[in-house]
C-alpha cells in the first residue's frame, strides 16, 4: 500500500511541477510530461518500479482518448472519410514502410528485418498528436483532419500487421528464442481467446466481437444509462461510463484486436446518443490523467546508458526516421491537395514513431523477427522521436504557420469561431422546449441539455433528441462546446442552479451572450449582480397577457387594454431600477428593511399618477 501511494505521489508531483512550467514556456503539456518522466527516472530505478506495467496502465489514457474522439463522430461522417482512410492513411503506411525498409537494407539488414522495422516505424503517436492538436485548436483544420484520418487508418492496419509480422521470422532467431525461453509461451497471455483456433474460427470470433460492440452500443447503452441516471448519483454515472469503456477494451484485448480501435468504434456508435456530453465530461478527467502518466513513462523509459554507448547512431537514426516520414507525408499532402500551412502541420505532426511501436517491437522480438540488440536501439528511436514531437509542433507554430498566415488563402481552416452560430440551451422543460422549437424553425442548430431522464424519454418519443447531463458542471459545458458558443439560454427550473450557472459562465466566458430565466424579481437582482444582462422573468409576460385579457373581458377595448398593459410594464420596470441598489443577495426581501422602505417610497410617489392614467384608459370608449 505504501509503495503504491509513494509511486502515485511521485508521478503526481512530477506532473504538477513540470507541465505548468513547460506550458508557460510554450512547450505544451506533452513535452512537460515527457520531461517529468526523464527527471523522475533515477528515482523509479532506485525504487525498482516495473515501468512496463505502469506504462500498460497508462495506455488506458490512449484508449479513453480514442473513445472521446469517436463520440465526436457519427457513422455518416466516418463513412465520408473512407477515401482518406484508405488513400491517405493506407498510402502513408505503405510509402513510409517502403522508404524505411529501403534505407534499412542499405544499412545491411535483411529484407525481413527491414520490412518489419518499416512497418513498426510507419506508425505515429495517436496520443501525442491528438492531444497536441486538441490543445492548439487545430483539430478542425485540414491538416488536423488529415492527421486524424491517418492515425485512425494506422489503428486499423495494426490488426493485419499483428497477423503478418510473425511470417517474417527467421529460423536462426526462432531457434535462439526457443532455447532461451523454452519454459514460456511464445505468445504470452493465456487470456488470448484466439490461441489454438483455426483461421476461420479466428475470423468469426473477431467479427463477433465487433458486432457485440456495435449492438451493445446501439441497444444496451441507453437503457443502462437511463437506469443509472434515475439514481441521480453522478459518481455512479462515471463508474458506468468507465465500465463501458474498460469492458470494450477488455473484449478487444482478449480477441487480439486493437483496444484503441475497439473503443473508438464504441464512441462512434454512441456519437448520436443523448448521453454523449455526459459521457464525455465524466471520462475526460481520467483521460487527461492517464495520458499524462503514459507520457511520463515514455520519458522515464529512455535507456540513457544504451543511448550514451550509441549516441551518434541512435540520434542519427531518430532524425533519419523523422526526415523519411516527413518526405512521405509531404508527397501524400501534395497528392491529396493539402495546401499551405496545413501541409506542414500534417507532415511535422505525424513524423514521429508511435506508442504502438513499443508493443510491436516486443511482439517482433518474442516472435523471432528482430534481434534483441536491434529492438533495444529501436525502442530508443521510438521514444526519442516522440520526445522531439512537441519541438516539431513549436517549429510549425513559431516559423511555418506565420509565413502562410500572411496569405489569406493559406490560413488554416477551423481556427477561431466556426461559421455557424453555436447555441446551447440549458433545460428542455416548459420554457426550453418552446425556445428550442422556435430556433429550429428559424434554421438554427441547438444543443439542448437536461438532467431529467423522464423529460428526455418523453421528447424522444416525439422525435426530439436532446442530451443528458447536469449543465451546471464546468466539464460538461466544455464537452458541449461552450468555448465556441455564441449564445447560452438558461431555462432550467431551479433558481439556485440558474444563479450558479450564470455566476460561473459570467466569470469564465465574459464574451458569451447569456439569456437567463429568473424565478421572480428578486432573482433578477441576483442574476444582474452576477453579471447577466439579458434576464427574463418566467411568468412576467404571461401574467401581463392574462391581465390584458382580464381588461378586455371587463369591457375595455383591445387598443386601450394594450395601452394599460404597456403602462404597467414601464411602471414595473421603473420600480425595479429604483429599488435595485437596496437588494442584498441571500437576504429575503421581507427581512431587508432598506429594501422595504424603498419599495414603499416608490409606490407612494408613483402609484397615484399611474392609477389616474390607467383609469382614464379604462373609461375611454
Amino acid at each position: 500500500m505504501i509503495d503504491a501511494l509513494l509511486l502515485t505521489f511521485i508521478f503526481l508531483v512530477a506532473g504538477i511541477i513540470s507541465v505548468p512550467i513547460a506550458s508557460r514556456l510554450g512547450l505544451g503539456s506533452v513535452l512537460g510530461y515527457l520531461l517529468a518522466g526523464i527527471i523522475i527516472s533515477p528515482i523509479l530505478t532506485v525504487l525498482n518500479v516495473d515501468l512496463v506495467s505502469v506504462q500498460n496502465f497508462g495506455e488506458l489514457g490512449v484508449v479513453l482518448m480514442l473513445f472521446l474522439v469517436g463520440l465526436e463522430l457519427d457513422p455518416k461522417k466516418l463513412w465520408a472519410m473512407k477515401a482518406r482512410l484508405l488513400g491517405l492513411g493506407g498510402g502513408q503506411v505503405a510509402l513510409t514502410a517502403l522508404l524505411i525498409m529501403g534505407v534499412s537494407m542499405l544499412l545491411d539488414q535483411s529484407w525481413r528485418i527491414s520490412l518489419a522495422v518499416g512497418l513498426i516505424l510507419a506508425l505515429s503517436s495517436t496520443a501525442i498528436v491528438l492531444q497536441t492538436l486538441g490543445e492548439k485548436g487545430l483539430m478542425r483544420s485540414d491538416g488536423g483532419q488529415s492527421s486524424f484520418s491517418v492515425l485512425l487508418a494506422q489503428d486499423i492496419i495494426v490488426i493485419p500487421m499483428l497477423a503478418f509480422i510473425p511470417l517474417l521470422a527467421t529460423p536462426e532467431l526462432l531457434n535462439a528464442l526457443n532455447h532461451a525461453t523454452a519454459h514460456t509461451s511464445a505468445h504470452g497471455s493465456s487470456w488470448n481467446l484466439l490461441e489454438g483456433l483455426a483461421t476461420w474460427q479466428i475470423t468469426l470470433v473477431t467479427i463477433g466481437a465487433i458486432i457485440t460492440v456495435i449492438l451493445g452500443g446501439n441497444y444496451l447503452s441507453s437503457p443502462i444509462f437511463r437506469f443509472i441516471a434515475s439514481a441521480q448519483l453522478r459518481e455512479l454515472f462515471t463508474a458506468t461510463a468507465l465500465m463501458f469503456v474498460i469492458g470494450t477494451t477488455l473484449l478487444m484485448s482478449v480477441v487480439g484486436l486493437s483496444p484503441a480501435l475497439g473503443t473508438f468504434l464504441a464512441g462512434v456508435v454512441l456519437a448520436n446518443s443523448p448521453y454523449r456530453h455526459e459521457l464525455e465530461s465524466n471520462i475526460a478527467p481520467f483521460k487527461g490523467l492517464l495520458l499524462g502518466l503514459f507520457f511520463m513513462t515514455v520519458g522515464a523509459g529512455i535507456n540513457f546508458s544504451l543511448l550514451a554507448d550509441h549516441f551518434l547512431i541512435i540520434i542519427s537514426l531518430t532524425l533519419l526516421v523523422i526526415l523519411l516520414k516527413m518526405m512521405a507525408l509531404l508527397v501524400l499532402g501534395v497528392l491529396f491537395k493539402i495546401r499551405g500551412a496545413d501541409k506542414w502541420l500534417f507532415a511535422l505532426g505525424l513524423a514521429q514513431a508511435g506508442e504502438f511501436g513499443f508493443v510491436l517491437l516486443s511482439f517482433t522480438e518474442s516472435n523471432g523477427v528482430i534481434p534483441k540488440s536491434l529492438a533495444d536501439q529501436l525502442l530508443l528511436v521510438v521514444a526519442l522521436s516522440m520526445l522531439l514531437t512537441p519541438i516539431l509542433f513549436i517549429l510549425y507554430d513559431r516559423f511555418l504557420a506565420p509565413l502562410y498566415l500572411k496569405n489569406k488563402d493559406d490560413q488554416p481552416q477551423g481556427v477561431g469561431m466556426p461559421n455557424d452560430k453555436k447555441i446551447i440551451i440549458a433545460g428542455s422543460g416548459r420554457m426550453g422546449s418552446l425556445i428550442d422549437r422556435m430556433l429550429n424553425l428559424a434554421g438554427y442548430d441547438t444543443t439542448v441539455i437536461d438532467y431529467s431522464t423522464k423529460q428526455l424519454m418523453t421528447l424522444q418519443r416525439f422525435g426530439v433528441n436532446n442530451h443528458f447531463g447536469d449543465v451546471t458542471r464546468p466539464e460538461l459545458l466544455h464537452a458541449a462546446g461552450i468555448e465556441d458558443a455564441q449564445l447560452l439560454i438558461i431555462a432550467i427550473d431551479e433558481a439556485e442552479q440558474i444563479s450558479k450557472l450564470v455566476k460561473y459562465v459570467s466569470a469564465h466566458y465574459p464574451h458569451l451572450h447569456v439569456i437567463a430565466r429568473a424565478k421572480d424579481r428578486h432573482h433578477v437582482y441576483d442574476l444582474w449582480s452576477y453579471g447577466c444582462r439579458d434576464i427574463i422573468r418566467e411568468v412576467h409576460d404571461s401574467s401581463l397577457r392574462m391581465g390584458r385579457s382580464a381588461f378586455e373581458a371587463l369591457g375595455v377595448s383591445q387598443e386601450n387594454a394594450d395601452k394599460m398593459v404597456d403602462l404597467y410594464r414601464e411602471h414595473d420596470k421603473d420600480a425595479m431600477v429604483a429599488v435595485a441598489d437596496a437588494h442584498q443577495i441571500g437576504v429575503p426581501a421581507h427581512e431587508n428593511s432598506q429594501y422595504i422602505e424603498k419599495v414603499k417610497a416608490f409606490l407612494e410617489a408613483s402609484d397615484p399618477e399611474i392609477r389616474t392614467q390607467m383609469q382614464t384608459y379604462r373609461d375611454t370608449k
